[in-house]
């Protein structure tokens, strides 16, 4: 068995609409420019797996949708495996892929994620598709189980009002940020701060679907999509591709060691039947507690991490869950500004979902590409001074009260 697996390429694509562009094209920028950063060509790929949750429900491609966008770039004879684990397909597909090599099934794999989300002409389509990442036969039973966290909390009367057309998630993320209000005092104020810092941290990213700093009041002011959440405090509709290579430590010597970002910790989970309040259960913080004890790190080893912000109350639920701070201590971590670029704990430096972009599919492994770039010291203007040790966590779906599906990453920069 190897001893350790380590990421010697990443490649992505500008996130954004590409109403121009299938799954094929995106995918073939993000494996060419992956193949380039490692500086290996596709002949020295032993498997591959394919992640995609949106080809089903929006093109009818409900299978083999690996072999059909990977063979189209010219990967034959290889293993393809297919991954959809809603918004965790990719991470879900780099801890199969990790485990594989980690097992000396094969010396280098890679992990494609590739999504597209904007369809103008199957509008109805594209917010329908959200619903099949929940279990159909009990979403109405749990949508009134979800909406029922923090009905207690006095509502302003703007909150009677949101966008007629949106996705379920952000009603769901709307009553976890009421119930965390109701639980922990948490403001909205809180939560603009945290999407004000992922607009302001995106300005760098040159792959973000949203560049334009925004300020705290900018994005208060914002349309209304479900109280608290502004529009700017959601993540959007993004089309996109990026690709990891992933290697054994066997095989490192063929690509430049100086540039390999070790995976030092990768565990996954599925939720339980809690109680609201009781948040040591929850899936999040499963899958990290289990990560830092692979990684054999503790969370103050933390350099800077990448949190699932499909809205910006997430991005404080789940800092919280992965013990980068106390339950209830997320918000006014935020506003002491230790989780901006230049702080203590930089969170989501790359702009994070509801400013980088979140092409559902894609978006695991992109998380993983943008810490990447920070261990390696190529993030630029947005480097994080002395990064050693990144974390990513990346949610997908909803069952019951949280999350379906849950994957955290623990990367450390490589000392050859």
């Amino acid at each position: 068995m190897n001893d350790d697996v380590f990421i010697t390429g990443i490649g992505m694509t500008r996130l954004g609409k590409h109403l121009d562009r299938s799954v094929k094209s995106l995918t073939a920028e993000a494996v060419s420019a992956a193949l380039a950063d490692a500086g290996i060509g596709q002949v020295s790929i032993d498997a591959a797996w394919f992640c995609n949750t949106r080809q089903g429900a929006l093109e009818g491609q409900h299978g083999v949708r690996g072999q059909a966008a990977l063979r189209a770039y010219g990967f034959e004879g290889i293993p393809i495996f297919n991954t959809d684990n809603a918004c965790a397909s990719s991470s879900s597909g780099l801890i199969q892929a990790y485990a594989a090599v980690k097992a000396g099934l094969y010396e280098v794999a890679l992990v494609v994620g590739a999504e597209k989300m904007n369809y103008p002409e199957k509008r109805k389509e594209m917010f329908d598709a959200f619903k099949g990442s929940w279990d159909r036969e009990l979403a109405d039973q749990h949508l009134q189980e979800l909406l029922a966290m923090g009905a207690d909390l006095p509502l302003p009367d703007e909150a009677r009002q949101g966008a007629e057309e949106r996705s379920v998630f952000m009603d769901i993320y709307a009553a976890m940020g009421r119930f965390h209000m109701q639980q922990f005092g948490t403001t909205q104020r809180q939560f603009a701060a945290v999407a004000a810092k992922n607009h302001w941290h995106s300005q760098w990213n040159p792959n973000a679907q949203y560049q334009n700093p925004m300020s705290v009041e900018e994005v208060l002011a914002d349309k209304l999509i479900a109280w608290p959440l502004t529009r700017s405090m959601c993540a959007p509709m993004s089309d996109g591709a990026c690709a990891l290579v992933v290697t054994s430590g066997r095989s490192l010597g063929r690509f430049d060691a100086q540039r390999a970002v070790r995976v030092r910790g990768i565990a996954a989970a599925s939720g339980s039947n809690r109680r609201p309040a009781d948040f040591d259960r929850h899936i999040t913080r499963t899958a990290a507690d289990r990560a830092y004890e692979m990684a054999g790190v503790e969370p103050a080893d933390v350099s800077l991490a990448e949190i699932h912000d499909a809205s910006a109350i997430a991005e404080i639920v789940q800092m919280e869950n992965c013990r980068l701070c106390e339950y209830g201590e997320g918000g006014r971590l935020v506003e002491s500004n230790a989780t901006r670029l230049g702080g203590r704990l930089p969170i989501n430096v790359s702009g994070g979902l509801h400013s980088k972009g979140h092409p559902i599919g894609a978006t695991g492994a992109i998380m993983v590409h943008d810490l990447v770039r920070q261990l390696r010291g190529e993030a630029g203007p947005a480097q994080v001074e002395s990064a050693r040790i990144g974390l990513a966590e990346n949610g997908g779906g909803f069952y019951g009260l949280e999350e379906a599906a849950c994957v955290v990453t623990i990367l450390e920069r490589h000392v050859a």
